[in-house]
């Protein structure tokens, strides 16, 4: 029978405990919400959601073709040329996401004969690229820029170290500064997933790039997602316009795929303006994040400091994740609930996102609620 063996491998994950279902949520729920990436609270910001109502009445609900046919509005050229002014590079890529922007840099940016050194603790969008690129990639220990440099001994001719700058799992920072070290020894570039930095790290939220003094480095590209801190959808590539560039002519991601929307671009140039005008708002997001962090271990729990808005907090198995979650969720709180094989390191845990919106009673609820239900 046609696709037989699905029924096998759904039999396997619900013996695991490991099914995925899908849940749709109302448009005014009363959940506290700690489980999106809204790190800013700019998603039903007035002036985001009407940057996106404006652009669609303007250019229409869809980009209408690829980047390079008809989906480049003038509205794609604005929001380029500030995201790239704001975090400090030469020039900026739009892609219809922070995925797609992640396989163009890694594919188009590691050609055959080439070594892509990768992060034990990337995130999928960055692993795919390297299964896709046509150099060899070696996976090395987890924030280790020692690591990366013996990697990159092993190899002559082209070669990038590839890294997300905050991991999504645990929240931690890479050493983007020694990693950059490591990769000018060998002349290597460096190529780093800012997702969870941007909006949050460095001066006014401008990354953790630029926090690290990497930004504008003519050897540092750097992708970012508009899905985040920016309350919108989307991804872009950052760094020297002749990389911009050839990710133009080469990126399969940007040439084949339709532009991103209207509606999308115009959120996120909004948001982006908003937090060049408010850049206390990074600052507390992260001021969140440490007092969750300070909160929960303070009763017991075992937490992983925060270095920018994600907290993860161990859960003693997959189940008791899972049931914890789901308990919280009863109380009014949504949390992220990680476990494997979504997590290299088979630890399962809850996955806390601060947001710099969140009141003081919103936090004593959020830990309260936590603690309640602890397994």
């Amino acid at each position: 029978m046609a696709f037989g063996w699905i029924d096998e491998q759904a039999e396997l994950r619900r013996r695991a405990g490991l099914v995925r279902t899908l849940r749709p949520r109302s448009a005014d729920t009363p959940l506290l919400d700690l489980a999106s990436n809204d790190y800013l609270g700019l998603a039903r910001h007035p002036e985001v959601t009407e940057g996106a109502a404006r652009a669609a009445r303007t250019w229409g609900g869809g980009a209408t073709g690829s980047r390079l046919v008809t989906g480049t509005t003038e509205l794609h050229g604005e929001l380029e040329r500030e995201l790239a002014d704001f975090c400090g590079f030469e020039a900026a890529l739009v892609f219809s996401s922070g995925y797609a922007a992640n396989l163009a840099a890694v594919t188009a940016l590691a050609p055959h004969g080439s070594l892509i050194v990768s992060d034990a603790g990337n995130h999928a969008s960055l692993i795919d690229g390297c299964r896709l690129a046509r150099g060899t990639t070696q996976v090395v220990a987890h924030a280790d820029p020692d690591a990366v440099r013996k990697a990159l001994q092993t190899h002559e001719g082209p070669a990038v170290a590839v890294s997300d700058t905050v991991f999504s799992v645990d929240g931690d920072a890479a050493p983007l500064a020694a990693l950059a070290e490591a990769c000018r020894t060998h002349g290597a570039g460096l190529v780093v997933d800012d997702a969870h930095g941007l909006g949050v790290l460095g001066d006014g939220g401008r990354g953790a790039p630029y926090a690290a003094g990497l930004a504008g480095a003519d050897d540092v590209v750097v992708t970012v997602t508009l899905s985040k801190s920016l309350g919108s959808q989307g991804g872009a590539v950052l760094g020297p316009a002749r990389v911009i560039d050839h990710l133009v002519n080469a990126a399969r991601t940007f040439i084949f795929d339709t532009g991103l929307a209207p509606a999308a671009t115009g959120a996120a140039l909004a948001a982006l303006r908003l937090l060049r005008r408010e850049p206390e708002r990074a600052a507390r997001a992260r001021a969140v994040a440490g007092e969750l962090h300070a909160r929960l271990t303070g009763m017991g729990l075992e937490a992983v400091r925060p270095d920018a808005a994600v907290v993860s907090v161990r859960a003693p198995s997959p189940e008791g994740a899972v049931r914890w979650a789901a308990d919280c969720r009863a109380a009014g709180l949504a949390v992220g609930c990680f476990r494997p094989p979504s997590v290299p390191d088979g630890i399962s845990r809850l996955r806390l996102t601060a947001r710099a919106d969140l009141s003081g009673d919103q936090i004593e609820r959020a830990v309260r609620v936590i603690g309640e239900t602890r397994p």
